[in-house]
């Protein structure tokens, strides 16, 4: 087989194919053995038609175009092999010569992955991005914990206030007439949780147990529903029970009770290590975000459209896939939120411009800086999926294998590690890199 690649475009390339006459004619072989068990040919046995008269029968160009479809996938991934092309999209092919006797030609007009020039991607000026922790968050963390070890008073009489889970019933109405979607009984809401509409839950506090009262709110403009944004509504709303937090005090035995330390101060000494460990690990996310975006701004690449909208595709489904996962499939959701699939595209695009120009960014990098992925890179990616999976290593790299995602996992290997070089090369606007590897 022979093959050659031109570039027609910025980001096309022209295949030029030939496919060696004794490969057609063995696919023309195989294509008559397939053919003749499904072709009814009058005077003979199904599957026992010679193939003359098979030819005769149903034409030889349909022969010949069964042959051809055979051939032409794998002498399309070959020839892309051969050439070293990256296509980002289906090729449009084109026929030139498909005879018995003599080679198949085809041309395969292809959309491949864009060049990229770039620009400055070492000695990067960034902030450094703030890892520390203050008492007043060390204290929020240790008032969550509280709050959500504390035990629940159902009251027999009261007035509803701030942080009470209350029970109620409500009716919405929009100029007198009921909505969809505005009515429920013995529904439970935490009064200052945000969940309802801005100005709900603070006209709630000061209501009696089987108090009803009329709220007036007025939906807001970008609400998820067009046909209540911006709208005035009047709720009536009838709270029927009213539960309060008591709260445990903040002394040792708290600490004994919801961990496993024995006094308050080693309580608060673990909580203030594991912010701390998060401060640190949001800095170096957002170190590592800063860095790709200012290399991606330094870099010129001309994305294909046809990347773009894979990317898009491929976005979609996994959001879809994440919904089922919560038992809600994308129409129930589109319907919810008012929306459609094209608003949904058109939302995911600029991301995946985005990723894909971060992604061929880094592939640059790792390509200028022969950055790899080590046998000893993908044993530790194996060990860490692992240990996240609670699974053998041997089985996590049996499935991959399997899957064919071995190389999917280098590559994101490779990307890591190129990221990790830029943000080791980056000269920090204060102190020293606190995200550089060891």
């Amino acid at each position: 087989m022979k093959a050659t690649a031109e570039r027609i475009e910025k980001n096309t390339v022209l295949l030029e194919v030939e496919v060696g006459q004794e490969q057609f004619s063995s696919a023309i072989e195989k294509a008559y053995k397939k053919l003749v068990k499904k072709v009814n040919v009058p005077g003979f046995r199904k599957g026992k038609a010679p193939k003359t008269i098979l030819e005769r029968y149903i034409g030889k160009q349909a022969l010949y175009d069964e042959a051809v479809e055979m051939v032409l996938p794998e002498a399309y991934m070959k020839a892309v092999e051969d050439t070293g092309i990256e296509p980002v999209a289906q090729p449009e092919l084109e026929m030139v010569q498909a005879e018995e006797g003599k080679p198949v030609v085809f041309k395969a007009k292809v959309v491949v992955k864009p060049e990229v020039k770039l620009g400055q991607y070492t000695g990067l000026e960034v902030a450094r991005p703030d890892e520390s922790v203050s008492e007043e968050e060390i204290q929020k963390e240790l008032e969550r914990l509280q709050n959500r070890h504390a035990q629940l008073q159902t009251l027999e009489e009261g007035d509803v206030v701030a942080k009470d889970l209350v029970t109620i019933d409500f009716e919405g109405k929009i100029e007198g007439v009921p909505f969809e979607g505005g009515q429920s009984n013995d529904y439970t809401l935490e009064i200052g949780s945000g969940t309802f509409i801005p100005g709900f839950e603070e006209q709630l506090i000061g209501m009696k147990i089987g108090e009803t009262k009329d709220i007036s709110v007025t939906f807001p403009e970008d609400y998820g529903r067009e046909d209540l944004g911006n709208k005035e509504a009047v709720f009536t709303v009838t709270v029927k029970v009213i539960k309060r937090k008591e709260l445990s005090p903040l002394d040792d035995e708290f600490a004994k009770d919801v961990s496993e330390f024995d006094s308050l101060e080693e309580l608060q000494a673990d909580l203030a290590n594991k912010l701390k460990q998060a401060a640190g690990d949001r800095a170096k996310n957002q170190l590592r975000s800063e860095v790709i975006a200012k290399a991606v701004e330094n870099a010129e690449v001309d994305i294909p459209p046809e990347m773009v909208e894979g990317r898009v595709e491929e976005m979609l489904g996994s959001m879809e896939q994440r919904l089922m996962s919560q038992g809600v499939s994308l129409e129930n959701y589109l319907k919810y939120t008012n929306s459609n699939v094209d608003d949904m595209r058109a939302n995911l695009r600029p991301d995946a411009e985005r990723n894909i120009k971060q992604m061929l960014i880094t592939d640059a990098v790792a390509r200028t800086e022969n950055i790899e992925a080590t046998d000893e890179d993908l044993e530790k990616e194996i060990k860490k999926m692992s240990e996240e999976m609670k699974q053998d290593p041997e089985i996590i790299k049996k499935v991959l294998e399997g899957q064919d995602q071995l190389d999917y996992v280098k590559k994101s290997i490779i990307r890591d590690k190129a990221t990790q070089f830029m943000v080791d090369n980056a000269v920090l606007t204060e102190g020293t890199n606190p995200a550089a590897g060891e």
